[in-house]
């Protein structure tokens, strides 16, 4: 073998092993189950503090124990969902609620949705700035509206009308998430653009899938959407099909990642149709989407999805994905990097 094949084949294999290692698939064990994730993009090792992993996946673990607890008590995979994603949406460490990014003129704008697979009901918000758990504000839509999608101010006034408290803007605002605005902007690429290919990214989308004891799934996700964005940019998270689905024919999945490339390729409803009409398993399903539709098309993000069965995928083509999983008591599992 040559010099020149030889590398190739070095950099093929190494390339392999990285999308192998980019999906863990979880056997269902016929119990209640939830899984979570608070993002995925460029997370490395190399650029976290062990302080700061620690923070992270300290928020993760209280998030899968809030929503397990809630699915042990014999609640809705949809309570599941909403009680983990309002512990996110608490915590500024992820871009949803607290933590949301700033817009281009500073501002934040937050988007939500939520799916109930038992009978594809589905409610969601976009571009709301004053309702502090956008999740509940999705949730309300579905159950207290006839409509699926509420956006700005319509959507604070219906939640207001629901009885719902609104908060003041400024509670969003958290001075790590300023800072990055404003070095989005000092970068020549910065104003004006929305993302660079060649800039560090992190999607921090937060988003839950859940199975109850009934075998209902619901799935549900949470985002500030993307920092330094412009003109109401929405991405995929409120978009039912393409950040958030849940059919319990097939999975619940919630999306992150760079949110057009989703909604074109309506990223969460594709894998629960490769499922159906394939009739392939989950995990052969997130990885054809995300794996090789996606990445062929130069999509970065991942996954995170449970079948009816119980099995769970979080599957992402990028370096990290914050993310997490729990199926038996006393046992959440959390992960950020490929390998761990």
């Amino acid at each position: 073998m040559s010099k020149l094949n030889f590398s190739i084949s070095l950099i093929l294999f190494f390339l392999s092993s990285s999308l192998i290692v980019s999906a863990q698939n979880i056997p269902g064990n016929g119990r209640i189950s939830i899984v979570i994730h608070g993002g995925a993009g460029t997370i490395l090792r190399t650029n976290m503090t062990p302080e700061k992993e620690k923070a992270y996946k300290k928020v993760l673990e209280q998030a899968l124990r809030v929503g397990y607890k809630t699915l042990e008590a014999g609640k809705s995979s949809e309570e599941a969902v909403v009680s983990a994603i309002i512990v996110m949406e608490n915590s500024p460490m992820f871009n949803a609620g607290k933590g949301a990014v700033f817009t281009n003129s500073g501002t934040n704008e937050l988007d939500a949705s939520i799916m109930n697979g038992s009978d594809n009901t589905a409610g969601a918000v976009a571009g709301v700035k004053r309702i502090k758990n956008p999740i509940l504000a999705a949730q309300m839509v579905k159950n207290k509206s006839a409509h699926v999608l509420l956006t700005g101010t319509g959507a604070e006034g219906f939640v207001l009308k629901n009885k719902m408290k609104l908060v003041e803007p400024s509670y969003f605002y958290t001075e790590r998430r300023y800072r990055q605005l404003m070095n989005i902007q000092k970068k020549p690429t910065g104003q004006g653009k929305l993302l660079n290919k060649n800039n560090d990214y992190k999607f921090g989308t937060v988003g839950v899938v859940a199975l109850d004891v009934n075998g209902d799934i619901a799935a549900g996700t949470s985002t500030g959407g993307m920092s330094n964005k412009r003109f109401g940019r929405v991405g995929d998270a409120p978009i039912i099909g393409a950040g958030t689905y849940a059919d319990n024919m097939t999975c619940g999945v919630s999306a992150t990642g760079h949110g057009e490339f989703f909604m074109r390729n309506l990223v969460a409803y594709d894998i629960a149709a490769m499922m159906k009409y394939k009739e392939i398993s989950l995990a052969e399903a997130a990885d054809e989407v995300v794996m090789k539709k996606l990445k062929r098309m130069g999509g970065g993000g991942g996954i995170v999805s449970l079948d009816a069965k119980g099995n769970i995928s979080m599957t992402f083509n990028t370096p990290g994905m914050y993310r997490g999983y729990m199926n038996e008591k006393d046992e959440p599992y959390t992960f950020i990097y490929q390998v761990e």
